[in-house]
């Protein structure tokens, strides 16, 4: 069955992960992703156990769904050959500071001119207009400008990243979304547009949803800068709770909710408390609710007391460790990790894409790519001048 994105090419210049993300998601969903590889290879390549020399783990992980070509951006004729790529293309995606796009001019303006239609894709740290534009900027230093760290110094009192590449898979996502609204529009109206994705300010948007709190009034009624923020996330009881033998996480928001909890943990007259009659008064006495919450989750064991909230429909899971998510019966029964025969490296573990479309789903039809493994094949098919010689295969 055909994906959603059949017929539409994606040239992918981006290495690492926040670029990758977008284009592999492209690919799932069926979009033919060209990946443009330095001589080196995307340096992700390095990461990682390997069977293969270059086919490292994290790369494996990143890039499937994508046909490799290798050029050098640093000759002319590698430019030359870039351009005839683009020039038949639907997209094109990298995450290459503005200068140095210009320079071997795969900037917008210059890309637009050779096709109209082009969706020409970047992420960079900054957005244009601010004085941080154009800096260098990965994922860590996107989550302290963002102010991730500083949720975690709010929880612990030392500021720390989360632990995963946050700041790159989020505006992954965040580009892959942006390239479809501006196939959407070209869909309408024939022509492309420059999409441009800055992570800090992505990063910023994202993590004040909810911790904007009462400061989305101008002014902020009775509030200081100390006091932006959900409250309830930084309460010294927002963890999994500890049952008899192994933590669980649970999650009450509405009246019922909490009142059929209530009866469960034998606490039924904490139904008529004033403090926690409300969502709201809920919130302000979040940290002697769950004291109650814990103190009566001792008395049974966590399998025991999730039984008891399922039939209760309370929300309710294990903590698990990234061992235990490998092993969810749920994600066994869905099938969402496959297994895909790669040519070179044999049986590869993957998980699908989640997205479900009924008509057009994802897939995973294509395993990562060796280095320069299609340059043959795809410049071979080029309608224009035979292969330049900066190319390598």
């Amino acid at each position: 069955m055909a994906g959603a994105l059949e017929g539409i090419r994606v040239i992918d210049i981006s290495t690492f992960v926040l670029g990758p993300v977008a284009t592999q998601m492209l690919g799932d969903m069926g979009a033919d992703v060209v990946k443009v590889e330095a001589p080196e290879g995307d340096p992700t390549r390095g990461i990682g156990q390997m069977r293969s020399p270059g086919m490292g783990s994290f790369f494996l992980n990143l890039n499937r769904n994508k046909r490799s070509v290798v050029l050098d951006l640093k000759q002319p004729s590698g430019r030359a050959t870039l351009r005839s790529l683009i020039a038949g293309a639907d997209v094109v995606v990298h995450n290459m500071r503005s200068g140095a796009a210009e320079r071997i001019g795969i900037d917008y303006v210059n890309l637009s001119s050779l096709n109209p239609r082009l969706v020409h894709a970047t992420a960079q740290g900054f957005g244009k207009g601010g004085r941080y534009f154009d800096r260098p900027a990965y994922d860590d230093v996107i989550q302290g400008l963002g102010g991730v760290t500083g949720l975690n110094r709010r929880m612990s009192g030392q500021s720390g990243y989360t632990p995963m590449l946050l700041a790159d898979k989020l505006c992954g996502v965040y580009l892959y979304s942006a390239i479809m609204t501006a196939l959407l529009h070209r869909e309408r109206t024939g022509t492309g547009q420059e999409v441009q994705l800055p992570m800090f300010e992505t990063m910023v948007g994202f993590n004040l949803l909810e911790h904007m709190a009462d400061h989305v009034f101008v002014p902020a009624p009775g509030q200081t800068a100390a006091s932006i923020g959900y409250g309830r996330v930084f309460s010294e009881v927002h963890r999994p709770l500890m049952t008899r033998d192994r933590p669980l996480c649970i999650i009450a928001n509405t009246d019922a909710q909490w009142h059929r909890l209530f009866e469960l943990i034998g606490r039924s007259d904490l139904r008529t408390d004033e403090r926690f009659a409300t969502i709201g008064k809920r919130m302000k006495n979040v940290a002697q609710l769950y004291e109650f919450v814990e103190s009566a989750l001792k008395a049974k064991t966590r399998d025991a007391w999730l039984d008891d909230f399922a039939a209760a429909d309370i929300p309710a899971g294990p903590a698990n460790e990234l061992e235990d998510v490998r092993t969810d019966m749920h994600l066994a029964d869905t099938g969402y990790f496959q297994v895909f025969k790669h040519e070179s490296e044999g049986q590869l573990l993957m998980p699908r894409n989640a997205m479900h479309l009924s008509s057009t789903p994802s897939s995973i039809h294509r395993g990562p790519p060796l280095l320069g493994q299609h340059t043959e094949e795809i410049l071979g098919a080029l309608t224009s001048s035979k292969p330049a010689t900066g190319c390598q295969s």
